[in-house]
C-alpha cells in the first residue's frame, strides 16, 4: 500500500511512548488526520526537527479505513513558520487557530478550511508588530468563516431583515447583527457606526481599514469573538489556547 501525499500543517503534536510521536495535522486532501510518527524522537529518527507545532509542508500517510490512528511515513517541510514563536503574542494567535480547527473541523476534506488555516499561520508571522492585534481578530473571524459561523453582516440575525444605517446591535446569543426592531430590548452589544464599521472590517477581512486598535477596544473585541466562538461554534466546549489569547492580549 502506497503513502497518500497531501499539503498538511500541524495543528498539534505530543510523544507517545519512549521513540515516538502523535502529531494532529490538518491535510487539504484528507482532511484532519491523526498520524503516529514511528521513532521521531529518536536521535536518528528520519523526521529530525521536522515535526513541530504549525510547520508546514507535504505529508505522506499510510491510510487505512476505520482507523482513527493513521501512520505518517513522511513528512517534507515547506514552512516551519518559527517567527510565531518570537513573541507570545504571535503563538498565542496562532494556537488559538490551530485549537479552533484541530477540534472544530469538519472530518471530511475542506480545502477552503486548510487554505485559511495556513495563510493564518503565515500572515500572523509576518504582520507589523502593531496590527498584531488586528490581524489576529481577522483571521480567527476567517477561521469562523471558512467553517460556516460567520455571522451576517448585510441582515437582522434574528428576522432576515435588512440592517439599517449607523447604530446597531450586535447579539452573541443571535449569532449576529439585530435591526431596529429586534434590537429594542436585547442584551447585544450597542455599536456607534464607527464601532459597527470596524466589526463589520474584522468579520469580513479587511485590515486596510481598520488600523491600529486601542487596547481598550482590542480587548473588546477579543472577549465578543471569543464569546461567539464558544457559543456557536464550539458550543460551549472549552477552548483553552482561545482563553489565553483572549486574555493575553
Amino acid at each position: 500500500m502506497a503513502p497518500i501525499a497531501t499539503p498538511a500543517v500541524i495543528l498539534h503534536a505530543f510523544p507517545y511512548g519512549e521513540t515516538s510521536k502523535i502529531v494532529r495535522l490538518l491535510t487539504s486532501e484528507l482532511g484532519p488526520q491523526s498520524v503516529m510518527a514511528k521513532g521521531a524522537r529518536q536521535p536518528k529518527s528520519k523526521f529530525g526537527a521536522q515535526l513541530q507545532v504549525f510547520s508546514e509542508g507535504s505529508a505522506q500517510i499510510y491510510v487505512r479505513a476505520g482507523r482513527d490512528l493513521q501512520t505518517l511515513a513522511d513528512f517534507d517541510v515547506r514552512d516551519q513558520h518559527r517567527g510565531l514563536s518570537a513573541r507570545v503574542e504571535r503563538y498565542a494567535a496562532a494556537a488559538a487557530v490551530a485549537e479552533i480547527v484541530m477540534r472544530l473541523a469538519p472530518a471530511e476534506a475542506h480545502p477552503g478550511v486548510y487554505e485559511v488555516t495556513s495563510a493564518a499561520f503565515t500572515n500572523l508571522e509576518m504582520v507589523d508588530p502593531a496590527l498584531l492585534d488586528v490581524a489576529s481578530l481577522v483571521w480567527l473571524w476567517a477561521v469562523v468563516g471558512a467553517l460556516g459561523f460567520a455571522p451576517r453582516a448585510d441582515a437582522c440575525a434574528r428576522d432576515g431583515r435588512p440592517l439599517p444605517g449607523g447604530r446597531v446591535r450586535f447579539s452573541v446569543i443571535d449569532g449576529g447583527f439585530l435591526c431596529t426592531a429586534c434590537g429594542r430590548g436585547s442584551d447585544g452589544t450597542a455599536l456607534e457606526p464607527q464601532d459597527r464599521a470596524v466589526l463589520e472590517a474584522l468579520i469580513g477581512g479587511d485590515v486596510g481599514s481598520v488600523g491600529a486598535l486601542t487596547a481598550k477596544h482590542a480587548a473588546a473585541h477579543r472577549r465578543l469573538l471569543r464569546r461567539f466562538v464558544e457559543r456557536h461554534v464550539a458550543e460551549g466546549r472549552e477552548l483553552r489556547a482561545l482563553e489565553m489569547w483572549q486574555e493575553l492580549g
